[in-house]
């Protein structure tokens, strides 16, 4: 095995299992919790609807008062924290507005798995 093929990885690990609340959330990526609802509106990151409320979360987008009013029930999985941790740095570092931020995440993701998927090929 080559050195560069047992280079350690860095961070902290979270797992999916893991839920955070939406203040939660907020604070593990440094962002109010307006922003982290920007996120959700533009589909960078969705929230974990409990059971029974699916039908309003469907239409959260469509309408502000159901959207607020979910908020107290929101859970967010370890991959929306590393998306909304990754969409905050864009904002803030290369100052990408909301819907350009959730492009470059799904562009970033699809090379990702391209990547990946050549790698398996031997590439």
């Amino acid at each position: 095995m080559s050195d560069e093929s047992r280079k350690p990885v860095e961070g902290p690990v979270v797992e999916e299992q893991v839920e955070f609340t939406l203040v939660e959330l907020s604070r593990a990526c440094g962002a109010d919790e307006e922003q982290i609802t920007t996120l959700i509106v533009e589909g960078v990151i969705e929230p974990i609807v409990p059971a029974g409320t699916a039908e309003a979360a469907d239409s959260r987008r469509a309408d502000p008062a159901v959207l607020h009013a979910m908020r107290a029930h929101w859970r967010f999985s370890g991959s929306a924290l590393r998306r909304a941790r990754l969409a905050m740095r864009l904002a803030r570092d290369l100052e990408v507005n909301p819907p350009g931020v959730a492009l470059a995440i799904d562009l970033m993701e699809e090379i990702d798995a391209l990547r990946a998927r050549l790698h398996r090929l031997g590439r």
